[in-house]
């Protein structure tokens, strides 16, 4: 019936076995012999300054969330850059003109982004 999944299930299910156990057998054998010193945070060798939850400049989520769009965006030229060099796919796929153009049309995009964000002066850090 299914017999070519048998083989990835139980493989499945022996790797989902072998972490429960595994972080079980951790979890009761650890020693444990909490101290002050132990509890205290630890930030980069350095005594920890202030309290953890001081507030943020929105302009560090703002520069942090424009990094992520920017960032992801790139991701997507990986598969194209595979079909552009494979010569468009299959037969019958995009020609690579039209990959070329479809991409200069993305990057302009993501151009005119870039410098839209610049000139609001969300890359300034005061």
């Amino acid at each position: 019936m299914n017999q070519p999944y048998l083989s990835f299930l139980l493989l499945l299910g022996f790797v989902a076995f072998n972490a429960v156990l595994l972080i079980g057998l951790s979890h009761l054998l650890a020693p444990r012999k909490p101290t002050a010193l132990k509890d205290s945070p630890y930030e980069s060798g350095m005594p920890p300054l202030g309290n953890a939850r001081e507030r943020f400049s929105v302009k560090f989520y703002l520069v942090a969330m424009l990094f992520i769009i920017f960032d992801i965006e790139t991701v997507f030229l990986i598969p194209w850059g595979t079909i552009f060099l494979d010569g468009g796919g299959a037969a019958g796929g995009p020609s690579t003109g039209f990959l070329l153009v479809e991409m200069l049309v993305f990057m302009l995009i993501l151009a005119v982004g870039y410098v839209y964000v610049w000139k609001r002066g969300a890359l300034q850090w005061d």
